[in-house]
């Protein structure tokens, strides 16, 4: 993916715990920048800096501020459109119509249901709230304020679903679905989706790119026919009917490679590496004046994409990682001074082991990255384990991947994707747990799993079957809508369309001044580790 993700420049730099990772696409890679600050105090919160950064071309005096804000909101948020490099394409009715129950078939072209009246189409001019919250201080918690008055500014997103009008015929169309990074439970739901729609629609010539983006380029991987006899029941199993990869051609080879396979509409399943891909295909795709449909469908465990709810997948994982927690849980419980420690996913953003631990209710100290902590020390995690050995006979550890870096040895390695490879904490937290207790001569019977990838090639549970169903649909719709460059997510429990640079400049995180981790911190009773 290094010669992929080029094309996105971030405004923001990422402050973060110990390590800055910034999402930086360079026209050479796009490796994770790192700096490592001499100390870090808790009382600097990212998001603070992030909002202050992201602020500082306002002139808060200038009384037209918030309309100057809500003018420029408006434009970094436009969807980009057909239109923009087209603009003499003309709109056909939709073939998308439910009240009309009859399959289109090869009589339709130039025939299309315009007749047809029903009340299932989305405006144009629909939109979806981003901020719900009326903060009325800056101090209040999980406040997110565009000013130091912390006052109310709208800020609108576009509503996701099937337009009256599209701008693809369906019988000119052939769509393509590729699916990067790693696996992610929901996969073969967003697919099975995405190829039901597009047929309702009218597609007869959908494909899928095997292993990633790598299938664009690899001579030996050739194209999946996918129909809905193809995926029906692909949805009752894990992973992904086209297979993942990380890394791939250059973004000229993508678009070489759909010209000559007659690809107009692309839909991109991927974290956001694999979305700063999506956005370079889409630009080198305008630069070229192809028609071209570009869409993502964000796929991340951690449920670190920006703006939205949650990403598919995250509920299934959190449900799984019960499972390890609660067995960790019982082997601790079981022996005498039993300590369980379980590692769960999340590079930068600890939202699994933060939700995990609130769910299961056994977790006594959770571990994430956004917040830093010390292993050793009158007020370290050791420390606290001995408390807790005393006061209950028994400990669980939950820690998310990312957490702690700074107390781990440093690879300075990167895998394909270009991310970095992250020291194991995991592994450091239950050598270190024994060492200590070894040598305060207090027995400690640790046990440590790490269910990664069990949890990584679960089937998805209901919650997430629904999530995928709807994002798989609205990902067709957006297509024939016209839109390309864009991702389609839930915010604030309505479905929208984002453009894909603005929800990829940094990952999203735990707020640790959130009330969400104020209640896992109730929950698990730990102290401040600094």
């Amino acid at each position: 993916m290094g010669t992929i993700s080029h094309a996105i420049s971030p405004k923001l730099s990422l402050p973060h715990q110990n390590t800055v990772r910034s999402y930086a696409f360079s026209r050479s890679n796009h490796r994770f920048q790192t700096l490592m600050p001499s100390k870090v105090s808790r009382k600097v919160r990212v998001f603070a800096e992030l909002r202050k950064q992201s602020t500082s071309s306002i002139d808060f005096s200038d009384p037209d501020w918030k309309t100057k804000f809500q003018r420029d909101f408006e434009q970094r948020f436009r969807l980009p459109h057909i239109t923009d490099i087209f603009e003499d394409a003309v709109p056909i009715p939709s073939t998308f119509c439910l009240k009309m129950r009859t399959p289109l078939n090869g009589d339709f072209p130039g025939n299309y249901p315009s007749d047809e009246e029903w009340h299932g189409y989305i405006n144009n001019n629909d939109r979806v709230l981003l901020k719900t919250i009326y903060y009325s201080s800056p101090t209040s918690a999980g406040a997110e304020c565009i000013d130091p008055g912390c006052n109310w500014v709208e800020q609108w997103a576009h509503r996701a679903g099937p337009r009256e009008k599209i701008y693809f015929k369906p019988e000119e169309v052939k769509a393509a679905i590729v699916t990067c990074g790693g696996l992610c439970p929901g996969l073969n739901d967003v697919i099975r989706q995405i190829v039901i729609t597009l047929e309702i629609y009218g597609v007869k010539r959908i494909v899928g790119i095997p292993f990633g983006y790598r299938g664009f380029s690899d001579t030996e991987l050739t194209e999946v026919l996918l129909s809905r006899k193809v995926v029906q029941n692909i949805h009752l199993s894990g992973g992904s009917l086209l297979g993942v990869s990380r890394g791939g051609p250059s973004v000229s080879e993508i678009v070489d490679n759909l010209e000559a396979r007659g690809i107009n509409m692309l839909f991109v399943l991927g974290g956001n590496g694999t979305h700063a891909g999506a956005n370079a295909i889409h630009d080198e795709c305008q630069k070229r004046r192809l028609k071209v449909a570009v869409v993502g469908v964000p796929k991340t465990i951690d449920n670190d994409i920006l703006l939205m709810d949650k990403t598919f997948g995250f509920d299934t994982a959190v449900e799984e990682a019960q499972r390890a927690i609660n067995s960790a849980y019982i082997e601790a419980h079981s022996a005498y001074h039993g300590i369980g420690i379980v590692k769960l996913m999340g590079r930068s953003s600890g939202f699994i082991a933060m939700h995990a631990s609130l769910a299961s209710g056994q977790v006594d100290i959770c571990l994430i990255p956004e917040v830093p902590f010390n292993i050793h020390g009158p007020h370290g995690v050791l420390n606290h384990l001995q408390y807790l050995l005393d006061k209950k006979g028994s400990a669980v550890v939950c820690t998310a991947e990312g957490a702690g870096q700074n107390l781990v040895q440093k690879t300075n390695a990167t895998d394909a994707s270009g991310n970095i490879v992250l020291g194991d904490i995991g592994v450091r937290l239950q050598q270190e747990t024994k060492k200590y207790f070894k040598e305060i001569g207090i027995h400690a019977d640790v046990k440590y799993i790490d269910p990664t990838y069990m949890i990584r090639a679960c089937r998805a549970n209901a919650s997430d079957g629904i999530l995928c169903t709807v994002l798989g649909q609205n990902a067709v719709h957006g297509a024939f809508a016209g839109f390309s460059g864009i991702t389609v997510g839930i915010i604030n429990t309505h479905y929208a369309y984002l453009p894909i640079p603005q929800v990829i400049s940094h990952p999203r995180l735990v707020d640790p001044n959130s009330r969400m981790w104020h209640r896992c911190l109730t929950s698990t009773g730990q102290p401040d580790f600094i």
